[in-house]
């Protein structure tokens, strides 16, 4: 396959994993933190696809092929999905008249081969008594079974699909030199065109339909009514019912109409699907659909209506049918050759074991694995779900795997960078606070505590200066409305102030706008003593220079004050401090101060 059904567009894929924790069978490999698909394990389920919140989860998009296939100038037919009636609700006939616009030949509908499929399973319960079978209807729910529960192979019916069928049918009533196109809400059936080609040649999800009209610029409501609205051979019947939860239980002679059914049940959604595969089995009859609902909630839809309002879009479709003259009502001749040939009719082997990227490891290597992950015991397996796993043990085996990486690990990365911010704050030489906009501390280190209380020496470790987190941060600072002012501004400033006779400086600066704001605590008490021994000088200089003035006072006249003055400007410009007690009245610094005065 030169593209697989669904893939991830990388370049807008990051950090993300919400696909590792929805995807139910863990199809997705992390590397470089990009998320792909592990195609081995993925059932084309689409879920990734409906939860990618960034929409990278792609679907491929076929419509190309049948744009190819219009050239070629053979007869192309849709088998179109029963559900168009409840994505198109209202708008039905419209919607075949626009395929007809489209370009197609012909459309016929799906559930023609559920019929078909329905009539095969009757019989076999006819002539055996039973029909045990898990259905083969869904392909999402046959690569489960392939893939992860090869035990439950030989319980899966032995006929295809609806669509294989219905394929095989058209080429029965119209000839090989036809192109099949599937329309409708799923993409595993387009794992179906890509392993058994013809049965059908394309598929086409109801998305990509639609964005086809508008590419083509048709729109349903005003498209010509002259187009008529023709099925070929005929217009399915109750078979239509299929893309509902327990429909085809609804469609089958056996079971049909009986108030309660013992031995035919229903389950759809790949987790409770999943659960009865690994259960007990029953001697029943299962309808499994991987969609929640049915089929009328597919990946391929646009999912802007509720499952009910979908449901009963097609129940009351199939009901008008059954009002309606010559809609299909089985084909008996062919659907014993589907029981007898099963595959066969399709020129293809029944489903086999499908090989998987394995995640069975020993018990040594998951500890190790865990190890590596920062899990040293029992307590440090917090089972988060953070990394999308549903436990650690499940996390570690990815990682062995080599489809997971250990920065997925939310505690891990956590405590790595909680090391590297202690790490960072116990080499920087000056004191360090950070708060949050409640004015509580998020962080700090030993140095900041030194500057402001006294502890003896080896009380305060990691832990014990953790214990300060959440403190406010006034049992500290006096000028901690300060701090507050620093949030709103647009560069953060600095400041000086003296405490216990030193002279200290503070620059704040912004760690997360308006969440987090740091403040650096310098002590500048060396630099400030060098001005002070400037002010001396200049003190000596201006007793030396008064005398001088006095004795030539009557030659320098009004230019001795202005001496005084200037040189008087001068000692007041380098003496800012005032005394050496505590003062917290702080003083605006543009930087002045530092160990190269």
């Amino acid at each position: 396959m030169e593209k697989y059904p669904i893939y991830t567009e990388i370049n807008n894929c990051r950090d993300c994993y919400k696909c590792v924790r929805t995807c139910p069978v863990k199809a997705i490999q992390i590397r470089n933190a990009h998320a792909e698909i592990l195609h081995d394990r993925c059932t084309y389920c689409g879920t990734c696809v409906n939860e990618c919140p960034n929409g990278v989860k792609v679907i491929r998009n076929d419509i190309d092929k049948v744009e190819m296939a219009f050239l070629s100038h053979r007869r192309v037919i849709v088998s179109l999905a029963p559900s168009y009636m409840s994505e198109f609700k209202g708008q039905e006939d419209n919607f075949i008249r626009a395929l007809y616009k489209l370009g197609f030949d012909a459309v016929s509908e799906t559930a023609i081969g559920a019929a078909i499929v329905s009539q095969a399973l009757d019989m076999y319960y006819a002539e055996h008594g039973h029909a045990n079978f898990i259905s083969t209807a869904c392909p999402s729910v046959v690569e489960l079974v392939r893939k992860y529960y090869p035990e439950c192979i030989p319980e899966l019916a032995p006929v295809p699909s609806p669509l294989q069928t219905h394929s095989a049918y058209l080429r029965r009533l119209y000839g090989n030199d036809i192109v099949i196109v599937f329309i409708g809400p799923c993409i595993a059936k387009k794992v179906e065109a890509d392993t058994h080609p013809g049965y059908p040649d394309i598929a086409l999800t109801f998305r990509e339909v639609e964005q086809w009209f508008e590419e083509e610029n048709i729109q349903l409501d005003n498209i010509d009514t002259g187009i008529p609205v023709e099925f070929v051979p005929a217009k399915a019947g109750k078979a239509a019912i299929y893309p509902i939860e327990n429909g085809q239980i609804e469609t089958s002679k056996i079971w049909m109409n009986h108030f309660v059914e013992q031995n035919a049940l229903s389950v759809s959604g790949v987790e409770r699907i999943m659960s009865g595969l690994a259960g007990v089995h029953t001697d029943d009859f299962l309808e499994a659909l991987n969609c929640d609902g049915g089929c009328i909630n597919g990946p391929g839809t646009s999912r802007e209506e509720s499952v009910v309002v979908r449901k009963k879009s097609v129940a009351a479709g199939v009901m008008q049918r059954l009002t309606e003259p010559d809609i299909f009502d089985g084909d008996a001749d062919f659907a014993r050759e589907v029981l007898e040939k099963g595959y066969g009719i399709l020129n293809a082997e029944s489903p086999k074991e499908a090989q998987v990227t394995s995640l069975d490891f020993s018990e040594d290597e998951i500890q190790k694995a865990l190890q590596k992950l920062g899990k040293n015991g029992p307590d440090d397996e917090l089972n988060c779900g953070g990394c999308g796993y549903r436990t650690c043990r499940d996390m570690a085996r990815a990682l062995l795997a080599g489809i997971s990486e250990a920065e997925m690990c939310v505690t891990k990365m956590r405590k790595d960078a909680e090391s590297k911010v202690d790490i960072l704050l116990s080499t920087i030489p000056h004191g360090v606070v950070i708060v949050d906009k409640d004015l509580n501390i998020a962080d700090l280190n030993k140095r900041f505590v030194d500057i402001f209380e006294e502890y003896p020496e080896g009380f305060l470790d990691a832990e014990g200066l953790r214990s300060f987190r959440g403190s406010p941060v006034s049992m500290f600072v006096p000028f901690a409305e300060m701090f507050r002012e620093q949030f709103y501004m647009n560069k953060p400033a600095q400041y000086r102030f003296k405490h216990e006779g030193k002279v200290m400086r503070v620059t704040f600066f912004l760690v997360e706008s308006k969440e987090l704001l740091g403040a650096m605590f310098e002590d500048i008490t060396t630099p400030i003593v060098r001005r002070e021994a400037v002010i001396e000088k200049a003190e000596e200089v201006i007793v030396k220079s008064l005398t001088t003035v006095q004795q030539i006072a009557s030659l320098l006249g009004e230019n001795a004050a202005e001496t005084e003055i200037v040189l008087n400007s001068i000692i007041e410009e380098f003496n800012v401090h005032g005394d050496r007690s505590a003062d917290y009245g702080l003083v605006e610094d543009e930087g002045g101060g530092s160990d190269d005065e």
